[in-house]
Order: C-alpha cells, then sequence, then structure tokens
C-alpha cells in the first residue's frame, strides 16, 4: 500500500486530534523543514508511538527463516502432484538458490536444491514457458558441472532436456521470414531525440504557463503509434502486493505468491531462479550483478529496516531510496536552495519566465523550474525534486501523517547505526552489518533533518507525481492454450519527464512499460501545437464524471478536459451511465429517473423499481460469477459453463444488453470453452464480448486490441486460418499503436502468422 498501515494511521490520527490548538495551527502553516523540526519534539515526547511503530512492524517480519524453504517445497510438491503447475510454480519461486544452501546448516540438505528446480522447471514446460524452462535448466548445468558429484540428477535432467527438445518441435512456430512481419514492423524505430528535454521526441516542446504549469507540446504534426517518450524512472519501489507473512494464522509461512516473489527488485524482470539478499528474507532480485548493484546503491541502508518500511508503506520507501541514489550532497544543495526561495518552489509561475527568455538568458533556473544551468530538462534529480510538493493544498491530517512517518525511518536510519551510509560517509562491504550507533540523544543529527525534510518534500509530491508501473499478469491456472491477462501495479516511480504531461480524461497517449522504463506514443493523430496529454487513471469511458472529478481531487486540480466539460452540461449523461444501466425486468426498456425510484422508460410498461434493489442485484450477480471462475480454476469446466449461462439469463432481466459485464460474462464463457477446446464456441463468445468492449472503449482502444489478441490465439489454435490471419492483422494494428512493433505480444501475433502462413494452400480453401 502506498501509505502506512491502517493501525499506524489511526494512531497519528488521534495524536493530532488531541494536539494543542496552537500547535496544530503551528503544524498547519509550517515549512517542511519547520514540520520535520515540530515532528522531531512531538516523537521525542512521545515514547508510546514509537513503541506503537515497533509493535506493528512484528507483523511485517523480514528477517532469514531458514527453515522456510523446506515448508515451501513441501507445499509446492503437494500442488505438482495434483497437477496445479502454476500453484506449484510460485511456491518453488518462494524457495531461493541461495536460501537453500544456507539452510543447509539448519537440516535442509544441498541435493535437494536440483529436485526443487527441477520441478520448477517441469511446471513451466507443463504451462508451455519453454525459454523460462530452458533458463532453469541452464542454472542447473551449471550447478552439476561445478559439483561434479550429483550423477542421479544428470539422469533426469538430461531426461528434462531431451522433453524439451520434443515440446520445442512439437510446439514450437517456423521463426518468422523477414516478408511476414508485414510492412515496417520488423524495422527498426525512427527516434531523433529531444536537445533540450532528455528521453523525449524531437517532436515536442517545453511549454509553461500559469494555469496548466510545465507541459509538452506538438512542435510538429505527430501520428499515432509515433513515439514520444522512452523514459527509464529515477526511482522504482515494487509493490510488496496484497499478501504478507501473518503471525496469526494456522501456519508460519503464506503460500500466496505476490510480486514481492515473482519479480526482481530492482529491474523488475520475472524471476525465476532468484538470487536473494544475504540480510533479508524480503529483497530478491534476478541476478547476482542486480543484487550487488541494489547493495550499493541503496540496500545497504534498506536491508534492516525492511518491515518498517513494509509498515510506513511505499510511498515512505521512495522517498528513502530517491535521497539515497541521489546522495546527500545533491540533496542538500536542493534542499538549502529551497529555503532560499522556498516560494519560488511552491508557485514556480512566480520565477518562470517564457522558454524563449529562458534560452536567451542561458540559465535554466530562471527559466522552467528543474532545467539545468543550461536550460535543458532531464530526468535528474533536480527536476524531481522541483515538481510541487503542494504542501498548502494537503489536508493538515495527511501532512501530519507523513511528517511523522518521515522523521521515524529518520531516527531509525540513526539508532541502527545507518547514519553514515545515508550520508554516503562510508561504504561498507557487500552484505555487512551497519555499525553500532554512537549517539545516545534522541535527536536528529542536522544532516538526518535535511534528509528528512527532502523525503517529506518527496512523500507529499508522490500523491501527484507517483507513476504505477503496471504489466500484464495472467489470470486464472495460467495453463490453458489462451492467456487472459490484466495489468496490475507492479512498482511505484518517479519519472520527471513523464511528470511533464497533464492529465486528460480523453488522451491522446498511451502508455506502456518494459521493466523499469516507460515509453509514451501517440494514441491518435497530433497537430503541431496541440498539448500532449496522459490520463492519471480517470477515463471518461470507464466513469462517470462525478467519479473521475472524486479522484481527481487528489491532485488539487478541477479537470476541464472536453470529455468532463461535455458531461458537466446540464441534461447530457455520459456513455457509461447510459450503456452501463440498468433495464426494465418486464420489457426491457432502459430504467431511468436520478432518485432511488427508477422507471421504466417505456410509457406503456410504467414498471418502477428501487435502485437499491437492482443494485443488490448486481452485487448478487457478480459474485455468482466470481464463484464460477473459481470453479475454473479448480478444473470443474462444466460446472462454470452452467453457472455462467444462468448468470447471463439472470443478467439479461435487468441489465442493459450493452453493459460492460454483459461483456465480460461472453468474455468467461469463451476462456472456458477454450479450456475445453471447444475453439468455435469460445470464438463466438469472445466475439460478442468485442462488440460491447468496442462500444465502451472504441475500435482502436487496448481494451479491443486485448480482446482482439484472445480471439487471435483462439481462432489460431482451431485453424481457422484465414480468419485467424484477418484477425491477427487488426490486433497488430491497435496494439502496435499502444505498446510499439517490438512488443512481446506483437512478436506473438507476427509468429501466429508466420506458423499459418505456412500451411498448404488447401487449408486457406477449407477454412
Amino acid at each position: 500500500m502506498a501509505l502506512p498501515v491502517a493501525e499506524w494511521q489511526g494512531r497519528t490520527a488521534r495524536l493530532w486530534a488531541v494536539l494543542e490548538p496552537a500547535l496544530r495551527e503551528r503544524l498547519e502553516a509550517a515549512s517542511l523543514q519547520d514540520a520535520v523540526r515540530l515532528g522531531c519534539d512531538l516523537l521525542r515526547s512521545k515514547e508510546e508511538e514509537e513503541a506503537a511503530l515497533v509493535q506493528l512492524c512484528h507483523r511485517a517480519p523480514t528477517d532469514k527463516r531458514p527453515e522456510a524453504a523446506s515448508w515451501y517445497r513441501e507445499q509446492g510438491n503437494r500442488e505438482f502432484k495434483r497437477g496445479r503447475y502454476q500453484a506449484a510454480l510460485r511456491l518453488y519461486s518462494k524457495v531461493c538458490l541461495e536460501d537453500i544452501a544456507r539452510a543447509e546448516s539448519h537440516g535442509y540438505p544441498d541435493r535437494l536444491l536440483p529436485k526443487v528446480l527441477l520441478r520448477k522447471a517441469e511446471c513451466l514446460l507443463c504451462l508451455g514457458r519453454l525459454q523460462d524452462a530452458q533458463e532453469i535448466l541452464r542454472v542447473l548445468e551449471s550447478k552439476i558441472a561445478l559439483d561434479g558429484v550429483m550423477t542421479p540428477h544428470l539422469t533426469r535432467l538430461k531426461k528434462l532436456s531431451q522433453l524439451k527438445v520434443k515440446l520445442g518441435e512439437k510446439e514450437k512456430c517456423p521463426e518468422p521470414a523477414g516478408e511476414a512481419h508485414g510492412g515496417t514492423q520488423g524495422e527498426p524505430e525512427i527516434w531523433e531525440e529531444n536537445n533540450r528535454i532528455s528521453g523525449a521526441s524531437s517532436s515536442l516542446s517545453l511549454s509553461f504557463d500559469a494555469e496548466r504549469g510545465r507541459h509538452l507540446v506538438a512542435s510538429q504534426d505527430i501520428m499515432p503509434g509515433q513515439r514520444l517518450v522512452k523514459e527509464e524512472a529515477f526511482v522504482s519501489v515494487l509493490c510488496p502486493g496484497e499478501s504478507l507473512p501473518l503471525q496469526d494464522g494456522d501456519t508460519a509461512w503464506d503460500t500466496r505468491a505476490t510480486n514481492a516473489d515473482l519479480y526482481c527488485h530492482r529491474c523488475l524482470r520475472q524471476l525465476l531462479a532468484s538470487v536473494p539478499c544475504q540480510g533479508c528474507s524480503y529483497a530478491k532480485y534476478c541476478s547476482q550483478d542486480c543484487a550487488a548493484r541494489a547493495w550499493q546503491q541503496y540496500h545497504r541502508t534498506e536491508c534492516s529496516l525492511g518491515a518498517l518500511l513494509l509498515t510506513l508503506g511505499v510511498f515512505c520507501h521512495v522517498a528513502l531510496r530517491t535521497v539515497l541514489l541521489a546522495g546527500f550532497a545533491e540533496v542538500s544543495r536542493l534542499v538549502a536552495g529551497s529555503h532560499r526561495g522556498d516560494k519560488n518552489l511552491q508557485s514556480p509561475e512566480a520565477s518562470c519566465k517564457p522558454l524563449s527568455e529562458a534560452a536567451d538568458a542561458g540559465a535554466g533556473s530562471r527559466g522552467v523550474p528543474g532545467c539545468d544551468s543550461s536550460g535543458r530538462y532531464q530526468s535528474s534529480y533536480q527536476a524531481l525534486f522541483h515538481l510541487l510538493p503542494h504542501t498548502e493544498q494537503h489536508s493538515p491530517e495527511h501532512k501530519f501523517l507523513c511528517t511523522l512517518s518521515v522523521v521515524a525511518l529518520c531516527k531509525q536510519l540513526q539508532a541502527a547505526g545507518l547514519e553514515a551510509a545515508v550520508l554516503s560517509q562510508e561504504l561498507p562491504q557487500q552484505w555487512s552489518k551497519p555499525k553500532t550507533c554512537e549517539k545516545t540523544s534522541d535527536e536528529l543529527s542536522p544532516e538526518l533533518k535535511t534528509v528528512a525534510e527532502a523525503m517529506l518534500r518527496h512523500v507529499l509530491q508522490l500523491q501527484c507525481n507517483a507513476q504505477a508501473i503496471t504489466v500484464m499478469q495472467e489470470l486464472g491456472p495460467g495453463d490453458g492454450a489462451v492467456v487472459d491477462k490484466k495489468p496490475v501495479r507492479l512498482a511505484t516511480a518517479f519519472f520527471p519527464v513523464l511528470s511533464l504531461l497533464n492529465h486528460s480524461c480523453c488522451p491522446n497517449t498511451s502508455v506502456s512499460f518494459s521493466g523499469t522504463a516507460a515509453t509514451v506514443r501517440a494514441a491518435q493523430p497530433i497537430s503541431s501545437g496541440q498539448e500532449v496529454l496522459h490520463c492519471y487513471g480517470p477515463h471518461w469511458c470507464r466513469m462517470r464524471v462525478a467519479e473521475r472529478q472524486q479522484l481527481l481531487s487528489q491532485y488539487f486540480f478541477e479537470c476541464r478536459c472536453p470529455a468532463c466539460l461535455q458531461e458537466l452540461k446540464s441534461g447530457v449523461k455520459s456513455v457509461v451511465s447510459i450503456r452501463n444501466s440498468f433495464c426494465c425486468p418486464k420489457c426491457q426498456a432502459p430504467m431511468q429517473g436520478e432518485e432511488d425510484t427508477l422507471c421504466c422508460s417505456n410509457e406503456a410498461c410504467a414498471t418502477s423499481a428501487s435502485r437499491d434493489h437492482l443494485s443488490g442485484r448486481l452485487q448478487d450477480l457478480q459474485q455468482q460469477i466470481k464463484k464460477a471462475l473459481d470453479l475454473l480454476r479448480v478444473r470443474k469446466a462444466d460446472q462454470a459453463i452452467k453457472m455462467l449461462l444462468k448468470c447471463q439469463m439472470d443478467a439479461g432481466t435487468f441489465l442493459s444488453p450493452e453493459h460492460l459485464l454483459m461483456g465480460e460474462m461472453e468474455d468467461h464463457l469463451a476462456q472456458v470453452y477454450a479450456t475445453l477446446g471447444k475453439w468455435e464456441e469460445a470464438a463466438r463468445h469472445l466475439k460478442k464480448s468485442i462488440e460491447i468492449v468496442e462500444m465502451h472503449h472504441g475500435p482502436s482502444s487496448v481494451e479491443t486490441g486485448q480482446e482482439l489478441f484472445k480471439l487471435a490465439q483462439i481462432l489460431f489454435n482451431g485453424f481457422a486460418v484465414s480468419e485467424a490471419l484477418s484477425t491477427i492483422q487488426r490486433a497488430e494494428g491497435i496494439l502496435s499503436v499502444h505498446f510499439g512493433p517490438q512488443s512481446a505480444q506483437i512478436q506473438e501475433l507476427q509468429e501466429m502468422k508466420a506458423c499459418l502462413s505456412e500451411l498448404p494452400r488447401n487449408i486457406f480453401q477449407r477454412t
């Protein structure tokens, strides 16, 4: 979660409520520097608050527990024997290479390591993830070659290698021929970098005005799919996910794999044979190189603070890692500069000249905030530091929570003897323990107060400038011929250049991620002089204007995009309201009305119904759909179909035919039929789903592209060659605009197309 755990939020809220009015007024009006000083004074006099925080940290242990490896291996074996390969794979992912070796002294024999990884390779083979299985086998071959004594495992390894070769010959399509890529799909993208904005296209320019602040404008006409920005995150922190080890349950270990188990904590690559931190049980990496880099850059400081960072939330973690990556010298320089011109940092328009004047002056500090001395805006700490914290707009309670959290974290840095590491005064050897703190005073050092002030700025900035790094994650068992995926939040990051993009509920760009890199592409034609806009989350296709405006309030502006202005006009109903509406239980005409009682729009019918009653039916229906999907997960496909068809009949009596849930049910039915190999039935249902998705999101939307990708998989598996080729072409056209021609989905579509193109011509005639 972004903010601290609920219990810590509750304690700070109660503490705020009992503060003397005069002190509250001082905190409300305090600058960041004064807020840190007052926070230090408060925590020094409220020792029970720090003690409570220590107790909360016990619920998220990150210390090493060698016996965990044996337990996870046993649970993985149990799932493997049941044929639940995805579940087994996730459990085996919790068993790290070095963890097992280290656990040898606690009774876990090293000879079991190859067995676990071989099982993991088998799971990957059963799931069709051949490249991942090959990587596991490569790791094992290296280990066996080094050990030279595990002859029983050599035999099994050879069998698995043979199995992989057979599967590869059976399932792998021929490499696509050059002409099979079609058009310019296989060609490198044309890219000319902007000489004034790092990572941005030369087709953009940086502008500023009092209403929109810093923003990007097209300096020439831009075509759909054109890459506009490619930026590596200045800092990113993996979101731990909803599941953390619990102490109150029946077992000491959590069998639910989270992002923290499945992705590298530094580069965000998916983990196969993970390399763990040698000091804590939380951080895991894809390689020794990533582990070593993370240690030198920030984890040597974070390692012993894992439980506290999980308790205080991702925003505090991002803030700490930001100052560690920037280095104390740069942090101190910019914090000191903010004291000399604090008002200009709060209201940059007060210090900004037009870009032309800034360029003539040759001083970025007197032009657009965040630019360097040459007037260039870079993806740097200076640019990040100048993102607005909106100190005066945050609620006093929220600012108080952030202040106490940051001060508590810095006090722990000092108590743990980590101050020297934070100030970059020493570089401890890898995995070495921090020195014992020599300070006896509870008072933070002046240097750590500077760090705390910078961290408080960053925590407040994150509310408006945090960028979620998302990844397409598989839903369900993941072992079917058709893979259903959805975007999930993988990490929280600062992207200084991406933060220049203002919001629109109807944006003209699309953002995608690869590891810690973000790519912005034009989603539609953008004319020269037009502002380049990004959606912060609330999209006109998914929410009514009232919901969007409420969510956008956290950014401290009122959206005036065309979609909002249109819907705010009296009498204009949003597309979401019209399509996601209830219909009359008797005649199926649309129900209408803004009050608690809805009336049938058919005057001859005149049926009325309670909005609460219909909403209750909708919630019950969603619960039934969830139960049907649970049946699919445990391979009870026939029962899942029966339940989904029953849900469809029920939905038809009170939901609009265009309701998004009607499309979701069609999509779920397609998924179930695909698991049974009934490709024609699966395609029929998925086409109905696509019709509804197109209605809601548009024919060129990323949502439509994802549905067409699934349809292409179904038609490919059902050998509906001609229809599959036309669907592939359409899916390619849409997804290449949003994700680029080199994305994994485009490559898979091209491989399917190459396979189908190799088939004899008489098959084309039959299909």
